[in-house]
């Protein structure tokens, strides 16, 4: 049978085109739809945005690119925003504001300088990028207030620029042009949409300025209090997000991410209780910058963990400690946590090698991944008092090691082939920076051709697969707060 000439694209029927459309990225989907009418339409169905993931901000808050993003975000939040299931929305802060206001001290600007009412001026870029933030997330708040259909909500804002001492006090707001205000209403549709949603299932919120509350969860309805299994409430700066009794009221989730100084003893034991699901998943992030202000006494003891894991018997724990000194880290690190991943960053504090000890001899049975980085040109040796390298003990301890991250910290070339024989395929990360490898001057000799040569050859057998140290140790450096933020997530949908 002879097909007629006329059937093309346009012919097809408008829920194969979805269909077909289904396959695109967001991105490809929103070029598709500028082709014309017929494929807008498909384009803009529902069913093709029941997820939609956006990273916005990061550029020049000088007009130009910055206004076409915020019409693309007003747009889309405001095409789908009542009806998508899935948001996941990343606010970066503008590019350009990598540090505190003032944070040279050799310069003095005129922007810099007290005001009239004798409080210091925030930088003119700085506000900038204030009023562009709260700008965006009213934006995005305002769309989905009202969906009762958002079962998954991931927010992160990497507002480390932001987020400085006292920004939410009126005496740095009211430089933002309705700075106080646009606080309050952020708040205000935040908790609406708590108290509108029916089956949230996952609500993750990490470093949002100004937007959660001690009170916010309060606002969550009952349905979305019955069904809500994973929940991530991270701030560098307010005491606790959550209540004991809020965590009692939500007795469905399994996966959990806080503060670490917010891990009380009392919401520990409620944790677990045989009332509840029991808890599968737990994130927990330990800054050294703001112990001075969420300090670690009354945080979960020896015996609030042994009561934990009783209960909750396949727990797996995750933490991340940034600029913790050892001290510190003794603390924090119970024989009865059941560690699974550990990842230690800092840009002075050295970690030594009587903690890798405690944290192999520990966890030899859980920890399968272990990070340790340390952005300082200062590479500390951590064998140089021992007999054998701590980190070569704990390849060997931790049967259940899968990942190994190293960069700031000296690794001995042969030590480094002594990990790859004693993990082997079971390793399935190996990764260590150009700069962290050295060799023993005294093994070299002994060996002929190129060192690094013999080094990649040697590790590679042992790992038996082709391996190579990593060359850009910017690529190890990422920002910590959103390494966290995405490691978490990952951690949490594996179960």
């Amino acid at each position: 049978m002879a097909l007629c000439g006329g059937v093309g694209a346009m012919a097809l029927p408008s829920e194969l085109i979805v269909h077909i459309f289904s396959f695109l990225s967001d991105r490809d989907k929103l070029r598709a739809s500028a082709v014309c009418s017929r494929w807008r339409e498909c384009l803009f169905y529902p069913a093709l945005w029941t997820e939609l993931k956006l990273r916005i901000g990061g550029g020049s808050n000088s007009g130009g690119a910055s206004s076409e993003e915020n019409l693309r975000l007003e747009f889309l939040i405001r095409k789908f925003g009542s009806f998508v299931r899935d948001l996941q929305l990343e606010l970066a802060p503008i590019e350009g504001y990598v540090g505190p206001p003032n944070n040279d001290a050799s310069a003095t600007r005129m922007d810099q300088l007290p005001g009239p009412d004798g409080n210091q001026q925030l930088p003119e870029r700085w506000r900038d990028a204030v009023t562009t933030y709260l700008d965006q997330v009213l934006c995005v708040f305002t769309g989905i207030r009202n969906n009762r259909n958002l079962q998954k909500l991931s927010l992160y804002g990497d507002t480390c620029i932001l987020q400085q001492e006292g920004l939410l006090d009126s005496s740095n707001l009211h430089q933002i042009q309705q700075g106080d205000k646009k606080i309050n209403e952020i708040q205000q549709l935040f908790t609406e949409l708590l108290s509108n949603s029916r089956q949230l299932r996952w609500l993750s919120c990490s470093f949002m300025l100004g937007l959660v509350t001690p009170c916010s969860l309060a606002y969550l309805s009952n349905h979305s209090a019955q069904t809500l299994q994973h929940l991530s409430l991270l701030d560098h700066q307010l005491g606790p997000l959550i209540s004991p009794s809020e965590i009692d009221r939500l007795a469905s989730v399994n996966s959990l991410a806080l503060d670490f100084s917010d891990l009380t003893s009392e919401l520990c034991g409620l944790l677990a209780s045989p009332r509840r699901t029991p808890l599968h998943r737990l994130s927990l992030l330990l800054n050294g910058a703001s112990l001075e202000y969420k300090p670690l006494e009354g945080t979960a003891t020896e015996d609030d963990w042994k009561a934990l894991v009783r209960v909750s018997t396949n727990l797996r724990v995750y933490i991340m400690a940034l600029e913790v000194d050892n001290s510190e880290l003794l603390r924090i690190l119970k024989p009865s946590l059941p560690l699974e991943r550990l990842h230690l960053d800092s840009y002075s504090t050295v970690v030594n090698d009587a903690t890798l000890e405690l944290i192999s001899q520990q966890y030899n049975k859980t920890l399968s991944h272990f990070v340790l980085l340390r952005d300082d040109p200062d590479f500390p040796d951590l064998s140089v008092s021992r007999n054998e390298d701590p980190l070569v003990l704990l390849a060997w301890r931790c049967t259940q090691l899968a990942v190994l991250i190293i960069h700031g910290y000296t690794v001995w070339s042969h030590n480094l082939v002594a990990i790859s024989r004693l993990r082997g395929s079971s390793l399935r990360v190996l990764t260590v920076s150009e700069e962290s490898i050295d060799f023993d001057p005294d093994q070299s000799v002994c060996m002929e051709g190129d060192p690094v040569h013999n080094l990649v050859k040697e590790v590679s057998l042992g790992l038996g697969r082709i391996w190579h140290p990593c060359l850009d140790s910017s690529l190890i450096l990422s920002e910590p707060s959103q390494h966290f933020h995405h490691e978490l997530h990952t951690f949490s949908t594996g179960l």
